[in-house]
């Protein structure tokens, strides 16, 4: 049986005004997603009060427009690691393949480097303004955005070691 066009406008408008509707729970689906697409090795988690903090530190790093002070991607930051420069190091949760940079949480430790996990890439993208995900971002500590940096470097040493 064919459906007349007025028919099957009338069911795509309805079909249109359900999936604008919000869905019980669905925060807490996604959120769940996350979770079930992050690493094991991904520890210490960033809260999702620490993960907000985190954001607001990045843009305002980034309002700086001095590329010396935030460093974002798997090539740069490691190799201002290797440089032995000081700062946050922030690693995205569900990297895959996690051998691409399983190793640098232990450098971090070496060269006693604050670092957390967060959820997801998209989180560390959005917060840097770009549409991708990024692996991981080095932040350095600057007057303008000091107070804050200070505060999640302190939680972020309260946390639960990984080990």
């Amino acid at each position: 049986m064919k459906k007349s066009k007025k028919d099957r406008k009338s069911s795509e408008a309805a079909g249109q005004q359900d999936s604008s509707e919000p869905v019980a729970g669905t925060s807490d689906a996604n959120a769940t997603e996350q979770i079930i697409y992050t690493s094991p090795i991904a520890k210490p988690m960033a809260s999702s009060k620490l993960t907000k903090k985190i954001r607001k530190l990045i843009k305002s790093g980034l309002a700086l427009n001095e590329k010396t002070y935030l460093r974002n991607g798997l090539r740069d930051v490691q190799s201002s690691i290797r440089k032995k420069e000081k700062g946050l190091v922030i690693f995205a949760g569900d990297v895959t393949p996690v051998e691409v940079m399983c190793h640098l949480p232990g450098v971090c430790e070496e060269l006693d480097l604050p670092y957390v996990y967060v959820n997801s890439r998209q989180v560390l993208g959005s917060a840097l303004g770009l549409k991708r995900g990024s692996l991981m971002v080095l932040l350095k500590r600057h007057d303008n955005y000091g107070d804050l940096y200070d505060q999640v470097v302190q939680i972020i040493e309260s946390l639960p070691p990984p080990w």
